[in-house]
């Protein structure tokens, strides 16, 4: 990422209140894992970091925000760590559980399935492109197409749930979203 996504993401975490709630298919599949060390890749202020450390997992938690990160210091179980995806590998089979959501970024897909240890759980949810979401982000990029997940993870890993859905949210903003909960073979 650039020095500008950095100062836009800090000023985002600065300015706005940023989700709360863990999303559900991490809260409903998190258990899906053997073990119980953990990652999540860009965390933002830890909504999903927060929940697993509950349910007892130990997690790194990594964001590109100075900002977002600084809010999660000193929550137990929780090693909150500044990082910048162009640059940063995963650590290599260390990870029972990796949770990834509304961030994409396909080139970590290949470390993700490194960092992860045999029959590993991936937690996946993001955006997609549709013709009829009107809140999404605005650079297809990054957008997921349909059956891109599939395509991209059944060689490698028993898809356990696959999930494309119309979100509506409580403005009447719509959005694709795709959730997947992915074992690694």
């Amino acid at each position: 990422m650039s020095v500008e996504d950095k100062k836009r993401w800090d000023e985002k975490y600065r300015t706005t209140l940023a989700p709360t709630d863990t999303v559900e298919v991490v809260k409903d599949f998190c258990k899906e894992a053997k073990g119980n060390k953990a990652l999540d890749i860009a965390c933002g202020k830890g909504r999903n970091s927060i929940f697993l450390a509950k349910e007892g997992f130990s997690i790194d938690a990594l964001d590109i925000s100075e900002v977002a990160i600084e809010s999660l210091k000193g929550i137990e179980n929780i090693k909150a760590q500044v990082v910048d995806f162009d640059e940063y590998e995963l650590k290599e089979n260390a990870y029972d559980l990796i949770v990834c959501t509304y961030f994409l970024e396909r080139k970590l897909f290949p470390q993700i399935e490194k960092a992860l240890k045999e029959e590993g759980i991936f937690i996946f949810e993001t955006f997609m492109h549709h013709e009829e979401n009107t809140k999404v982000p605005s650079n297809r990029a990054f957008l997921l197409e349909q059956g891109e997940l599939e395509a991209t993870f059944k060689k490698n890993y028993e898809i356990l749930v696959l999930n494309e859905f119309m979100d509506v949210g409580v403005c009447g903003d719509k959005s694709m979203k795709v959730s997947m909960v992915a074992r690694k073979k």
